[in-house]
């Protein structure tokens, strides 16, 4: 299967679903992946958190002019994985959409504990690494696949 997009959901779209995209561009670029990125929220807040503003750029990522946005059903109708975070891949969907999804279990981190965010960034950033080692091993076997 090839992986053309991949969208990252959460609620407000302030928090999880933005450093789990940053982090996925990170891994895009570093892999030289042709892989288009969309993130947005099911009830978007107005601004990312300061503290996952601050505890990004511990790892050298700006977030800081990033805007949550509303996530649409025409943001995931060609996205081959939607990954959910506190949400639910039902509440957005196009009816005849196949794609897959992902939910991971991460609770809001609510207010600006920046202590609660980095332990959250680097949950995020394990798991984003481990979905695109995913994705790379998947298309490594469908390549193999298609030359025999």
């Amino acid at each position: 299967m090839s992986v053309d997009r991949v969208a990252f959901v959460c609620v407000g779209n302030a928090g999880r679903s933005q450093m789990a995209t940053a982090f996925a561009e990170r891994e895009r670029t570093e892999r030289g992946l042709d892989i288009d990125i969309v993130t947005g929220g099911t009830d978007p807040a107005e601004d990312i958190h300061e503290a996952v503003i601050d505890a990004m750029e511990e790892r050298n990522i700006d977030i800081s002019d990033r805007t949550p946005r509303k996530i649409m059903p025409g943001d995931i109708e060609d996205a081959d994985y939607v990954v959910t975070m506190g949400c639910s891949v039902d509440e957005f969907r196009p009816p005849d959409w196949t794609g897959e999804s992902q939910h991971w279990n991460l609770e809001h981190p609510g207010g600006d504990d920046v202590d609660a965010a980095r332990d959250q960034r680097d949950e995020i950033k394990r798991r984003v690494t481990a979905f695109f080692d995913e994705l790379e091993a998947t298309e490594t076997v469908d390549d193999h696949a298609t030359e025999n």
